[in-house]
């Protein structure tokens, strides 16, 4: 009895901690589905694959209160996206726009994918051209496989 006591004494702190709380909803519901919606296009800067609508870290907490705030306070969609940029990046934005500072983000993939196909190909053309080349003997390796071959049926007659 006194072991399990002493259990619970011990597991009670564990249960009661402040990150299991569930975050206060906002009354209004439109509200809270338009920060949503807006936090689910922006990054968490410290998670980084995270939108702010996924994250549970402290910084992502700040800027959906700060976005919800900003949102009371009558400011459009694209006004809060500007002064987030304005204030983090073009980092903060999930699909960022395309400009001369962030043309490699949008092209690069694609142009690491071409060089890949590139090299690939490349590659396995070299190897059939040295397949194609070690495959033909030259007459003196013939007429050392022809002599084997004569040893080889002679010797089980």
């Amino acid at each position: 009895m006194i072991r399990v006591l002493t259990l619970l004494l011990f597991l009670l702190p564990m249960a009661a901690t402040p990150e299991d709380t569930a975050q206060p909803v906002e009354a209004d519901p439109v509200l809270e589905k338009r920060v949503m919606a807006l936090a689910a296009e922006l990054r968490c800067l410290v998670c980084q694959n995270q939108s702010l609508a996924d994250s549970h870290a402290d910084l992502a907490i700040d800027l959906k209160n700060q976005v919800r705030a900003m949102m009371k306070e009558g400011r459009s969609d694209a006004e809060i996206k500007a002064f987030m940029t304005e204030r983090y990046g073009d980092f903060v934005l999930y699909r960022p726009p395309v400009r001369a500072t962030t043309w490699l983000l949008w092209v690069g993939p694609f142009v690491l994918f071409a060089v890949g196909l590139a090299v690939m190909f490349a590659y396995i053309q070299r190897r059939r051209a040295g397949a194609a080349e070690s495959a033909q003997l030259t007459p003196e390796q013939q007429a050392r496989v022809r002599a084997l071959l004569d040893d080889a049926t002679s010797s089980r007659r």
